[in-house]
Formats: structure tokens, sequence, C-alpha cells
């Protein structure tokens, strides 16, 4: 059983920054993604950045710049350092495995950017 845990968010100002952890337990197969999306009420869920086994990464365009991920591959964990955070980044963040089409996801974490 994949268990993801999320840990980092909270609230923040605008321009302030915040950094995510998520570690996972393990037990998928290389190569494997791992990654951040992020979901506001109403709304679908939405890439932010993905990062493989092998260190290619995938941002989104609103975050490109801004956000940076990167894993720790020995313990199975992946971060997301946020700088120059926006209102728009407002969210609850999930992390997610991609393995071999098996998707496994974390409880969230809230991220709130307000003044």
């Amino acid at each position: 059983q994949v268990q993801l845990v999320e840990s980092g968010g909270g609230s923040v100002q605008p321009g302030g920054s915040l950094r995510l952890s998520c570690a996972s337990s393990g037990g998928f197969f290389t190569p494997y993604r791992m990654g951040w999306y992020r979901q506001v009420p109403g709304k679908q869920r939405e890439l932010v950045a993905t990062i493989s086994s092998l260190g290619s990464t995938n941002y989104a365009d609103s975050v490109k710049g801004r956000f940076t991920i990167s894993i720790d591959n020995a313990k199975y964990t992946v971060y997301l350092q946020m700088n120059s955070l926006s209102p728009e980044d407002t969210a609850v963040y999930y992390c997610n495995v991609n393995s071999y089409s098996n998707n496994y996801w974390g409880q969230g974490t809230q991220v709130t950017v307000s003044s």
C-alpha cells in the first residue's frame, strides 16, 4: 500500500514563499514520476509540476520561474519550493505518484496566499 504524506502548507502573504514536502512509503517501481497538483473549489484539479525518478521536470506555465520541484529518490520524497506566491496560487495542493499507470494521491495540504 503506497502512502503519501504531505507537509509544508499554510498561509503566507503575497510575494512570500513556502516549501511543500511529500514523503512516500515507496512500494512502486522505477521509473516513476512524482508531482504536485492543485485544486480550488468548483474547478478541476490541475497540474503544477512533476519530476521523474530520472530528473526530468514539467511545469505549468503559470508557475514557471517561480516554483521549483525536486526529488530525493533515496527517500521517495518530492519537494516543491514556491516563491513569489500570489493569491491565484491559493488552493489545496495534492502530491501524486505515477508508476506504470498506477496513480497514488496524498490527502492534500492547503496553501493560502492572502494579505
